[in-house]
């Protein structure tokens, strides 16, 4: 009974469960992180890892939906999130 379940899922789909479980759980150390961050740093790298965490989440998304286009949206995302960090870090350097 065991053997004929294992051999129904596909290497793939394993492949996306692990990841699903991986971004899972970089989305909670990434929150515990923005909560317990004790500097103002701290709090910006766990956003930032949050959002390439995101961006890892869309990815899988459009892997599992096979709607592609989805990785435009990662891309733009990504981009619009390094602007972003170069933003917040310029202002808690020396300020606007």
């Amino acid at each position: 009974m065991t053997n004929d379940i294992m051999t129904n899922i596909s290497m793939s789909e394993i492949t996306v469960i692990i990841s699903a479980l991986l971004i899972f759980f970089s989305i909670v150390f990434g929150i515990i992180r923005l909560v317990i961050g004790p500097d103002t740093v701290d709090r910006v790298v766990a956003i930032d890892l949050l959002t390439i965490v995101t961006i890892a989440l869309i990815a899988l998304l459009a892997h599992q939906a096979e709607r592609y286009i989805y990785l435009d949206v990662a891309l733009v995302y990504g981009l619009l999130s390094f602007l972003g960090v170069l933003a917040v870090a310029r202002f808690l350097e020396r300020g606007i």
